[in-house]
This record gives C-alpha cells, sequence and structure tokens, in this order.
C-alpha cells in the first residue's frame, strides 16, 4: 500500500507510512522516494553529464573516499582553501547545471512530510558512495542560515547512518537506510553529527555496486 501526498510524484510511504522520529525536529521517511528511484537516477545522470562526478580534497589535503557532485544555483565545495559553496563547478568554470525538478519536487515533499513546510533547497550535493567509502561524523554548518532543514535521500544500496547528537564525542545510534529512504532533520536537530559507515559490498538493480546520497540544502 501507499499513499499520496500533495499529489505531486512521490506515492508516499510503502508500509510503514508515518515518519519516524529520531529525536526533536528529525525524522526518518521509510521508502518515501523508493517508487521514484529510476527516475530519480536517469536525472541524476544527466547531471552527472554536466558535472562529473569527483573525489574532493578537505583543506587538510585529505582525499575523500566519497565521489560528489552538485546541482542547483550553488554547490557545495571541498578544497585546500576551505569549505564553501560557489555557483560554479571549479572543474570547469562554470554554473553547476539545474536542479530537475524531479529532485526538487522529492525535496519539497520529503520536508513536509516531516514537518517542514515552503522549503526551497538552493543546493543538491550528490554523494556516490562504493564500497569502502565512508562519510566521517559532522555537522552541516557551511550555510548561512540554519532555519532551513537538511534533506537526505538514499538510493540504492543499504548503508549504516550514523545519527550522533550535538557534540562530536556523543556516541552515534547506527540506523539502516535502505533503497528510498529519507531522513530530514532541522530545528534543535539542525547540527547534529551524522555520518555514513564504511558500505558494504553488494550490488543493486538501480545503482549496481554503489550507494547515491541525495543531500538538498539551503545554503544562502
Amino acid at each position: 500500500m501507499s499513499r499520496k501526498t500533495n499529489g505531486g510524484l512521490f506515492d508516499g510511504l510503502p508500509g510503514e507510512d508515518q515518519p519516524q522520529p529520531l529525536a526533536e525536529g528529525a525524522a526518518h521517511l521509510r521508502g518515501f522516494a523508493s517508487a521514484a528511484t529510476d527516475g530519480l537516477i536517469a536525472a541524476l545522470r544527466r547531471v552527472a553529464e554536466v558535472a562529473s562526478f569527483r573525489h574532493m580534497v578537505t583543506p587538510g589535503g585529505y582525499r575523500m573516499s566519497v565521489a560528489m557532485t552538485n546541482c542547483g544555483p550553488v554547490g557545495w565545495v571541498s578544497d585546500p582553501s576551505g569549505y564553501r559553496y560557489d555557483a560554479s563547478d571549479p572543474e570547469t568554470g562554470q554554473p553547476w547545471p539545474p536542479m530537475p525538478a524531479e529532485f526538487l519536487d522529492l525535496a519539497r515533499q520529503a520536508a513536509a512530510a516531516a514537518g517542514f513546510e515552503k522549503f526551497e533547497p538552493d543546493c543538491c550535493l550528490v554523494n556516490r558512495y562504493e564500497p569502502g567509502a565512508k562519510l566521517s561524523l559532522h555537522q552541516d554548518k557551511d550555510e548561512r542560515d540554519f532555519a532551513a532543514p537538511i534533506v537526505s535521500v538514499s538510493l540504492g544500496l543499504p548503508a549504516v547512518f550514523l545519527w550522533g547528537g550535538l557534540k562530536r564525542s556523543d556516541r552515534p545510534r547506527r540506523i539502516r537506510l535502505e533503497n528510498g529512504d529519507v531522513v530530514v532533520w532541522g530545528g534543535p536537530s539542525r547540527l547534529v553529527y551524522h555520518g555514513i559507515a564504511p558500505l558494504a559490498d553488494g550490488e543493486h538493480p538501480a545503482t549496481g555496486r554503489c550507494r547515491v546520497n541525495l543531500t538538498f540544502r539551503k545554503a544562502r
């Protein structure tokens, strides 16, 4: 069974159709985007044709294990000079590709389902994880305004999401994310530390031997 959400492209949450709270201002929407997987992946391929995936380098000189690209008015960038949002792809000097309508509709509906109405993201950071890739505990704090939530969409291979606290030392919970799962966090949880444990090997019909994560933010 599934239910409609605002008459949009996404048919709601199959099975467990209620957001599952993680903390105040944070929710896990199981399977919210699973029915739209193929369309989202097709749109992503069009994005990657313009702005290819790349392994960014941290200010400390560490090459990230996760491959990244962006779409929307601005994109998240990491290099030896620091972390920032930029309107241009540093590899091409051209604007990042526009955010596909499928992406924007999903981000709006997922945010609304978690209690955040009128979310208008201006960045979608796309992370591609291959087996062994991970993302250490971190806060999303390069945005100018923390009033808007973060919307994170999982596609492909399952992953273990690390959900911590407001201090790096807080022990994180381990939450399994499947294809189509969405996590939304904002309000009191906006600056919670989070990450992804090393990805286990596997194969998914939509993505092959990888996991894709769409992370929507309001950066400016």
